[in-house]
């Protein structure tokens, strides 16, 4: 973010960070406070996807929910599956995940193609797939009140 907000510096009135803090620990935040960037709210992307309180709700009902968003469903094979090393070492997947009892994808924009990569992705963790549409209007939102608490963005020189 520092690099990314070097590079940005003078050629904007006012620059944003479009994430939510998606498990920095309040790093993100250190880095936005320093900068004088606002962010986007949230501790994570499920927060803006279904709503932090809907999310609480989730996880109250079943404490054991391991959530994907449409992103994470496209991408499971490569940032869940590869980056565990579950495809090198599968016996490790009941270590990972056997405290879990369900995956829950908020689907953004649902599919068959990305329904049928979740119900892939909740078999390779042997768990039940539930499915919550959600849209994008979260997510639409927490960008209109990060724009809207930000000065205007004047367009590239």
């Amino acid at each position: 973010m520092d690099r990314l907000a070097a590079d940005l510096e003078g050629r904007y009135t006012k620059v944003a960070i479009g994430y939510a803090d998606c498990g920095t620990y309040g790093a993100l935040d250190e880095v936005c406070r320093e900068l004088g960037i606002p962010r986007l709210e949230g501790l994570h992307c499920y927060d803006l996807y279904s709503g932090s309180e809907r999310l609480e709700r989730f996880f109250d009902e079943q404490p054991g929910t391991y959530v994907l968003t449409d992103f994470l469903v496209r991408s499971f094979g490569r940032t869940v599956v590869a980056e565990l090393g579950l495809d090198r070492h599968p016996e490790l997947r009941d270590d990972y995940f056997g405290n879990y009892t369900r995956v829950m994808w908020l689907a953004q924009r649902p599919t068959l193609g990305t329904k049928l990569a979740a119900e892939r992705a909740a078999a390779a963790l042997g768990l039940p797939l539930e499915v919550r549409e959600v849209g994008d209007a979260g997510l639409e939102r927490g960008l209109a009140e990060l724009l809207s608490s930000s000065a205007p963005v004047a367009p590239p020189p």
